[in-house]
Parts: structure tokens; sequence; C-alpha cells
């Protein structure tokens, strides 16, 4: 008998009992379902931690200076200059992973414009620290080298300010803000660049030459760096190397010893990254683990059916033994039944679980990635519920008597 027969076969059998098919295939409906919803907010999510890191800067790495102590209370990291100007020239030309290096003066101040007003962060830094990032300007232009030579008064805006101090459709580039009273000339607006992970605005910033800065906005302390570095490396590969080659440099700048404790702090955004991706990736493997079970219980399902069906057909399975079917036959019709089952539910899941991801990544807020490829591995591994499950009682069904079945009531 003919694959195309045997579907036939197969098909009419099925197509007798409607309800019972559909309910048959309910279990692997929802086992596919909920792998691809899954696996899909999972990835999403993955997605979004990937996209925050992304926007802080490509390689980053960011070296904070020293803590203060007072009557053995620790200040933090930050609360004491101990990096100079001199450690972030030496890190640029000594460190050979290091591709970038800029400082970043910050400090929370108001600015206004000619009819309103806002209190952001101010940032005195230099052109590096905007490759760095990766945040391009989208109108005017960006700080450049002059700038920080002359300590021109000019200022970079990022979009929030642009909106609160101009409006959401102004052109703030060419006009004049100030800044602590000192009149500063807009001369650029930042691409927009959203949030952290944590619901920092990064968008609420402006930035001006870092001379400006310290003879404008808050004074310098002389060879002393009153803020942060900013570094990117080489490439992905090189931000390890990078981070060791700054704190071997820096130690033994500030002369010290093998068992002193560092007087500053480099943090390696690249590691964070890889532990929230890490975590994400844990979450997303168990949710489907769990989605999965379903999947095996409604392969439970369909052995279960399988077997009530060969029970209630022992006679229709004698008789087509009697008038020529083979063993195998009977073998094959029930593994088609069971297989057809099995991927109609498949197909159906699929369907369910892309419009129950996207319903999911509303609400939450999150986007939502489907994966070709966990398509097709949870339709094949439904197929395969369908052959596991369905093996037993389309064996049981070839191994009928036929004489036996005949007389079966």
């Amino acid at each position: 008998m003919s694959l195309l027969q045997t579907f036939r076969i197969a098909l009419r059998a099925l197509l007798r009992n409607k309800t019972r098919s559909l309910l048959t295939t309910l279990g692997v409906v929802i086992g596919v379902g909920a792998v691809i919803a899954m696996v899909a907010i999972g990835e999403g999510a993955k997605a979004r931690v990937e996209a925050a890191f992304a926007s802080m800067g490509a390689n980053l790495l960011i070296v904070l200076p020293g803590s203060t102590s007072k009557g053995g209370a620790m200040g933090g990291f930050g609360s004491m200059p101990t990096l100079t100007w001199e450690d972030l020239n030496a890190i640029r030309n000594e460190c050979s992973a290091v591709r970038r290096a800029s400082a970043a003066l910050r400090s929370n101040t108001q600015v206004m414009s000619d009819e309103q007003n806002w209190t952001t962060s101010v940032t005195g830094t230099s052109p590096d620290y905007f490759d760095i990032r990766s945040w391009k300007v989208v109108h005017g232009r960006s700080l450049e080298g002059s700038d920080v030579e002359t300590g021109t008064k000019v200022a970079v805006l990022g979009q929030t300010v642009v909106e609160k101090l101009f409006g959401n459709s102004a052109d703030p580039v060419g006009q004049s803000i100030r800044i602590k009273n000192v009149p500063f000339q807009v001369i650029g607006v930042l691409e927009r660049k959203g949030q952290s992970a944590m619901g920092q605005d990064y968008d609420d910033a402006l930035f001006v030459p870092q001379t400006t800065f310290m003879s404008k906005v808050q004074g310098g302390m002389a060879q002393y760096l009153n803020g942060t570095i900013f570094i990117s490396a080489v490439s992905a590969t090189t931000t390890a190397a990078a981070q060791r080659q700054i704190m071997g440099l820096l130690r033994d700048r500030h002369r010290i010893g093998p068992n002193q404790d560092d007087d500053f702090n480099v943090r390696n955004l690249a590691e964070m990254a890889s532990a929230q991706q890490e975590g994400t990736k844990n979450l997303t493997t168990l949710l489907a683990s769990i989605a999965a079970i379903s999947l095996l219980v409604g392969g439970i399902g369909i052995m279960n059916i399988m077997l009530v069906s060969v029970t209630e057909r022992t006679r229709e399975i004698g008789l087509r033994m009697a008038v020529g079917a083979r063993p195998r036959d009977i073998l094959a019709q029930f593994l088609v039944e069971a297989l057809s089952l099995s991927i109609l539910g498949g197909v159906v899941g699929i369907a369910l679980g892309l419009l129950a991801a996207a319903k999911l990544a509303e609400s939450f807020g999150w986007p939502t990635l489907v994966q070709p490829d966990v398509i097709a591995i949870a339709v094949g591994f439904s197929a395969a519920v369908g052959v596991i499950f369905g093996a037993y009682p389309a064996r049981k069904a070839s191994q009928l008597d036929p004489i036996d079945a005949l007389r079966y009531e």
C-alpha cells in the first residue's frame, strides 16, 4: 500500500472523531505555543539588555577615582580625586588595547534659554567622548579639538534638554543659552539615546568643552581630574586586556604596593552586559523547559487516545489484515495518524505562540525576537512527540492476530 493511500485512510479515521482529534492535539498546541512565546519574550528581553548596554558605548570601560575615609566611614569611589590629567594622557599613549579615552567632568546645573530653564547634567569633555559612547550629532556639529584648546563657550544638547528649553520641534543650533549666567552658543543636537536599564535618561544632558567647564562651570583642581575617565577598547575581545593594562599602569603611576588596595576603580561594562545576558539566557531556558513539559503531556495524550483507538478498531484491523494488509501497513497507518495530530498541533501552536508573544510584548513593553530555528525546532519536536508516543499503539495494532481481532467485540 502506498504512502498516499495510508495517509488517506489515516485522515478518514481522524475525521470520524473530529472532537476527540481536536482535543488530542490541544496539548501539543499549548506546548508548542508556550515554547515559542517564552523563547520569543526571553530573546526579546536579551536584545533589550544588549541595546541598553550598547547605548552606553562600545567596548566601554569607566575609570573612577578613589574613596575618602573619615572616622571609618568610606565615601565610595569618586569621592576623592586621585586621577590626574597625566594619567589620562598615559592611558591614551601607553595602553595598546585602548582605542579612545576621554575625561567626563560632570555637574548638575540650571540651564536657561530666553524663555525656559531646566536643571540638567552638564558634562565637560572632549570630542573623543562621543566616539566612545557611539553618540552621533543629528543637527549642527559636535565638539572639536579647537573648542577644547581655546575654551570656547559652546554646547551640544541632548534631546530632552532641547525639548525643555526650546520645545519639541525647535532647532536650537545657533541660539544662546546660559549656564550659571554664562552665555553659551548651541552648536549641535545629539541623536536620541533613550533610557538606561536603570531608568536614567541619557538625553537629559548637555556637553561643553572640558576646558570651558573648568573655567566657567566648575573650577578645576590643577593636575587632578575632578571626574571620571571613559575608555573604549580596540575591540570587544580586547576589553579585558585593556582593563588589565589600565590597572597595571595606574598602580605603577600611583606607586601602589603589591599588598595595597587600588585608589581607583575600573568598571568593565562588557562584563556587566555579559552577566545580564547570561541571567536572561538562563531565564529563557527555564521558561522554555517548563513550556516543553506541555509537549510531553500532549504526547502522553496522543498515546492514550491512540491506544483507545486501537481497542475500538480491533475488528477493523482484523478485517484489513484478512483482506491482505500487512503488519507494516497497519503500523504505518497508526503512525501517520499520530504524526498528523502532532504536526497539526504544532502548526496551530506556532500561530498561537506568535500571537501570545506579540500580546505579552505589548503588555510589558518589551521587543519580541522570533527566531526561525526556534520555530523549526518546536515543529520538529512536536513531530518527534507524535512518532515516539504513537509508536507503541501502532506496534500494538500491527501485532494483533487477525482471527482474534475479528472475534473481538
